[in-house]
């Protein structure tokens, strides 16, 4: 899996660094004559999959680019008018959602491998499969976070492992799986789903979830910076919150920061408003994204929550879906997220991938989005791509 592959990837190239230049601590290398050699800064060959990466992000047009950062729901079970649409669009990634999965692992299974047999580089293929009240796989054999807190954090990575398993078998890579929000309210839309009522639990059991997925789908955190702080539900509204940061550093941060440094290789953005930080939504915040990199130091992919949840806010200033993605990208996403399906009569006010990445492509050449935030964050999509083939 991607994942695995990464680790794998940079632990040679570090080993390689190390044979080209190393020497005890502090010592510069010596020259082949015995002399010490200035710190010269040595470059190491880049790895296969970022080869590979750059050669395909030189042959891919503006939009083509910007279609491979979207991640885009396409109903029902039918695997071959799926692949179809996933030719059509040309998104980087699918989620199946619970009307994909009726049929089964079997179903999703001859839906992915459709999916794959139509496009020439993997998709990434996401689920939301939590466990519990959160559930799109049917045979999942492990139980939801409400089970799984008030037991050691043991408990947790077996039971996220044996999630992982059912969900690689299927074809899907990527799991929505693993709720970082932590909350004690039981009266929160929440309460079933998190994995700790307090920080430290919620930061243990979160970095075991994901030790247990590893190597076998890639983890995502969500809902970045945490939605238990935020009362409301943010599929009909903006939760707000007047926690300042400095207190987020304490609470709501440290179960993602456990993620994190335990190698989950997606954030999932909530359409949630701190409002002492960034008066918007996190997900369209330049300023959540900066902490996301900088403060907590994840390189991974930042991908929004469902898009279509701001159509339904309330909030007029969030009304064009165009914007919204706009505004997403030039924060920092690598990729945003529609569950709405793509309406193929062409509805006034339907969902249309096409005018989206029109609309994107053109922010890009007016200037308001600068093309190397394009560039980099379909070059990290390549990168994990590439990986689900191994190459």
């Amino acid at each position: 899996m991607v994942g695995t592959l990464v680790r794998t990837t940079a632990l040679a190239l570090a080993v390689a660094v190390c044979l080209v230049g190393c020497a005890p601590s502090g010592t510069p290398a010596p020259t082949p004559s015995g002399s010490i050699a200035a710190e010269v800064p040595r470059r190491v060959a880049p790895d296969p999959v970022t080869i590979e990466a750059r050669k395909r992000l030189a042959a891919m047009s503006l939009e083509q680019r910007i279609a491979s950062m979207l991640m885009l729901h396409f109903p029902g079970t039918d695997a071959a008018a799926i692949a179809a649409q996933t030719v059509q669009y040309a998104p980087g990634a699918i989620i199946l959602m619970g009307d994909n999965t009726a049929g089964g692992t079997a179903g999703v299974r001859a839906i992915t491998a459709a999916a794959d047999a139509a496009t020439d580089l993997p998709l990434l293929v996401a689920v939301d499969q939590e466990g519990g009240e959160v559930s799109r796989i049917a045979e999942d054999p492990s139980p939801g976070a409400d089970a799984l807190r008030g037991q050691p954090a043991s408990v947790t990575e077996q039971a996220f492992a044996a999630r992982a398993d059912v969900l690689a078998d299927a074809g899907i890579s990527v799991n929505f799986g693993i709720v970082a929000d932590e909350t004690d309210d039981p009266n929160s839309f929440l309460a079933g789903r998190v994995l700790g009522t307090d920080p430290a639990s919620a930061a243990e059991h979160v970095a075991a979830a994901i030790a247990g997925e590893q190597g076998r789908v890639l983890s995502t955190l969500k809902h970045f910076p945490g939605h238990g702080a935020a009362p409301g539900d943010s599929h009909s509204s903006i939760p707000t919150t007047a926690e300042s940061l400095a207190d987020w550093r304490t609470t709501d941060a440290v179960p993602f920061r456990a993620g994190i440094d335990a190698g989950a290789e997606l954030v999932m953005f909530g359409h949630l408003e701190y409002s002492a930080v960034d008066p918007g939504p996190a997900s369209l915040s330049p300023v959540w994204h900066r902490i996301l990199r900088d403060e907590l130091g994840f390189d991974g992919i930042a991908i929004s929550d469902d898009m279509g949840m701001l159509d339904h806010s309330g909030v007029p200033a969030l009304a064009d879906r165009s914007e919204n993605a706009i505004a997403a990208i030039t924060a920092g996403s690598t990729m945003v997220l529609y569950v709405p399906s793509p309406d193929a009569s062409g509805a006034a006010g339907a969902f249309d991938p096409d005018a989206l990445v029109a609309d994107v492509a053109a922010a890009v050449r007016a200037g308001r989005i600068p093309a190397e935030t394009i560039d980099r964050a379909a070059m990290k999509l390549l990168r994990a791509r590439i990986g689900l083939e191994g190459v």
